[in-house]
């Protein structure tokens, strides 16, 4: 059981650890706590060496008062003996309460020791406390060297004074733990202020969020940019503009279905009624004729129902984009061979002109059901007996795909409306959905291409389509 509980133990501290990490308080809490525990981190140190400092400081201070306590108490007798009588007030100076022990040492000029220990430490300068070793204790030690009236002129004695380090580490520890505790309670207080701080900052972004979840499914109204800070308006702003686009692709997608019902519904009924009249017939001939056209109407369905799936994969978005490598010469040439019975059975020319491989980068099926739709147009609209010539030319920036026929052509002031879908010239006989230019338009924009409209030197229409050219690599597999 135990070995049970402590891998659910760990998964939930998992599963807390990831979403605390994930928490926007969390991590702006830590950006701010945790860069200000590393400046104390390094205060502390510097605290530390200042109280060490400063206990060495204060230590050295009463060192030398001791030690000139001691040496003004050093006399010379008439027979030029040097005595001292230590008085009692330069060693009950260190007795604060820490058991701290006292060593002095008096030596005259010449060596002689007065009074003390002769084996006490020698510091390397004079007036200048020390760290060492004395009866396997460590002191601090510090020497003063003294005029004595009655001694040869200019002679001094030496008093050296050495006191164990309790009381100065007592000093040293309460001075690093002051600022301890006032340095941690400023991390708290900062951590503190940095929650209320955060919370409160941190209340338009929760009525945003609020705003968002009490809109309906259907709502997309934009949001004030003034109820969150000035930081937060450029997401605020981003976010309407994205509902914007949200809102007018829900449009096209409504309008597209309406439309889809609209062109489907005709169709569908026309199929239903011959299908009843053919059930219906008993002479052959009208059977026949019945059934003929038919599939005649149901071609037609599965023509329009083709376009509609092809307009909406070459929709922005609908799919995940392709960066084929395509060959515009091979790929038409390839669509060409597909038409070539449906020419010759309405006795159109069909022609082809290109002289070399050009090589363009984008959606190798949609492009070639951009080439589909622009022949299938062609050839519908051309009378029979009528020509069509296609051509595929590559220039330093663009490859250039023209489509000309000498049908009706398109009149100048409709000649940017039959890019919309479903739309279809007035008193023209040949009968389509009114989605080929429409697919055409979506798969050139979506290859960051152009395309435009006009007549042919016959008087019917010409389509350029540019496409960015690209160098052959031979890395790369090529469609066509």
């Amino acid at each position: 059981m135990a070995s049970d509980r402590k891998p659910q133990t760990q998964s939930k501290f998992r599963r807390l650890w990831k979403r605390l990490s994930e928490s926007l308080r969390v991590q702006l809490l830590l950006w701010i706590v945790l860069p200000l525990i590393g400046v104390i981190c390094v205060n502390l140190v510097i605290s530390f060496q200042s109280a060490e400092a400063t206990a060495d400081l204060v230590s050295d201070q009463l060192l030398l008062a001791s030690a000139r306590v001691i040496a003004e108490a050093v006399t010379v007798d008439t027979n030029g003996t040097v005595a001292v009588d230590i008085p009692p007030a330069a060693l009950e100076m260190f007795d604060i309460g820490h058991g701290d022990r006292v060593f002095y040492r008096v030596l005259t000029a010449w060596g002689t020791l007065v009074s003390g220990f002769d084996n006490l430490p020698e510091p390397k300068k004079e007036q200048v406390g020390e760290d060492a070793m004395f009866r396997d204790s460590p002191v601090r030690v510090l020497t003063l060297n003294h005029p004595v009236i009655g001694l040869a002129r200019d002679a001094e004695v030496s008093v050296s004074v050495a006191v164990t380090l309790n009381g100065e580490r007592a000093m040293r520890q309460r001075l690093w733990l002051s600022d301890f505790t006032k340095q941690v309670l400023l991390v708290l207080v900062a951590g503190f202020v940095a929650i209320v701080g955060l919370q409160r900052g941190l209340t338009p972004v929760l009525r945003l969020r609020d705003a968002v979840r009490e809109q309906g499914r259907e709502r997309l109204d934009p949001f004030s940019p003034e109820t969150v800070q000035t930081e937060l308006r450029p997401l605020v702003h981003a976010l309407n503009d994205y509902m914007e686009r949200v809102q007018s692709q829900m449009a096209a997608q409504r309008r597209f279905v309406s439309n889809a019902a609209h062109q489907l519904r005709t169709p569908l009924t026309l199929v239903a009624t011959q299908a009843s009249f053919a059930a219906r017939e008993q002479d052959n001939d009208r059977r026949n004729e019945a059934l003929q056209a038919l599939r005649s109407s149901t071609k037609q369905l599965a023509r329009l129902a083709s376009q509609l799936l092809t307009l909406s994969r070459a929709e922005p978005g609908s799919r995940r984009p392709r960066r084929d490598r395509v060959d515009m010469t091979a790929a038409t040439r390839q669509v060409l061979d597909t038409y070539a019975e449906t020419a010759l059975r309405r006795q159109i020319d069909l022609g082809f002109e290109a002289s070399e491989p050009a090589f363009v980068e984008g959606d190798g099926p949609m492009l070639s059901e951009m080439i589909v739709n622009l022949i299938d147009n062609a050839l519908r609209y051309t009378p029979v007996g009528g020509t069509v010539t296609v051509s595929v030319s590559k220039g330093d920036e663009w490859v250039q795909l023209r489509v000309e026929d000498n049908g009706p052509g398109i009149p100048d002031d409709e000649r940017a409306k039959v890019f919309e879908r479903f739309y279809r010239i007035m008193d023209v006989q040949p009968e389509g959905s009114g989605l080929g230019l429409a697919i055409v338009k979506e798969v050139v924009d979506g290859a960051d291409g152009t395309v435009s409209l006009g007549a042919s030197p016959s008087g019917g229409l010409t389509v350029d389509i540019k496409l960015p050219t690209i160098k052959q690599d031979r890395s790369e597999p090529v469609l066509s």
